[in-house]
């Protein structure tokens, strides 16, 4: 059974996704509506050149479900090398999280639900309620803080879901049960299942092992399960399609970015 169809049919609170629900809702429905699985790409934002955001975003957010923007960090402990690379490219380029603010609300409403994925500390320096109350006016719906223990966020939680932004919660294969079922209950718009314990990028192969932890997530979240880390082919999608209602594309886009491929080929590749 389709996890889809674990989730049961959408609600008919807001109808079709609209850009006027609030940010969290519209990344729920996006990846709901979408019953492909959905493709979450992802990017690092001025990568590879500050130039090239708005085309990129606009590829990314044709060809997907909703797009993940990456903050450019120093330190970006759970990336792997593929993603350090963009990230270090990014500062290079003079981008940072005001930039990209910036560039979102000049840029108007991509047509996809927007996430923003970042380390704690330039939230911290940015000043959180400042970044809570410009989500709206940027089209930007989540947040995932990889850094952020789910022990320290309560109150940072609070503040986004009061401005519609939800803060997105990370599990592992190797989170216990209990914390897993919290994790669920409180994330906001989907819920990142890491395929593998460890950083980012290299292709993975969807074991036995891997299908019955995306299982289990699913069992634990009413919200949609988004499975991360090392997606690569269109064979893992149809794989994961049947456990997971979304697929995040990370390091594999980068990689196209890199080689001055189309991105948006690069994902409609994906679904074949």
């Amino acid at each position: 059974m389709s996890s889809f169809v674990r989730r049961g049919c959408l609600d008919l609170q807001y109808g079709f996704v609209s850009s006027t629900m609030p940010g969290a809702e519209r990344i729920r429905r996006a990846i709901l509506e979408a019953r492909r699985p959905a493709l979450l790409p992802f990017f690092s934002a001025g990568h590879p050149s500050a130039g090239e955001f708005h085309s990129i975003l606009e590829q990314l957010a044709d060809a997907g479900d909703v797009v993940e923007i990456g903050v450019p960090f120093s330190d970006p402990m759970a990336d792997g090398v593929t993603i350090q690379r963009a990230s270090e490219a990014a500062l290079a380029n003079g981008v940072s999280l005001d930039w990209i603010l910036r560039e979102l609300k000049a840029h108007g409403d991509p047509g996809a639900p927007l996430v923003l994925m970042s380390y704690y500390n330039p939230l911290l320096a940015y000043g959180l309620e400042n970044l809570a109350e410009r989500c709206g006016e940027c089209h930007v719906g989540g947040l995932i803080v990889p850094d952020l223990p789910w022990e320290e966020c309560d109150s940072v939680r609070e503040l986004f879901e009061d401005h519609g932004v939800g803060l997105v919660q990370m599990v592992t294969p190797a989170t216990p049960a209990e914390r897993m079922r919290t994790l669920c209950r409180g994330s906001g718009g989907f819920v990142y299942a890491v395929t593998v314990t460890g950083v980012t990028g290299g292709e993975r192969r969807v074991s036995d092992e891997m299908t019955a932890y995306l299982q289990t997530v699913g069992e634990c979240s009413t919200l949609p399960v988004c499975a991360g880390f090392g997606v690569r082919s269109a064979e893992q999608v149809r794989t994961l399609a049947s456990v997971a209602d979304g697929v995040i594309v990370g390091s594999a886009v980068v990689d196209c970015l890199e080689r001055g491929e189309d991105p948006g080929d690069f994902l409609r590749s994906l679904r074949a």
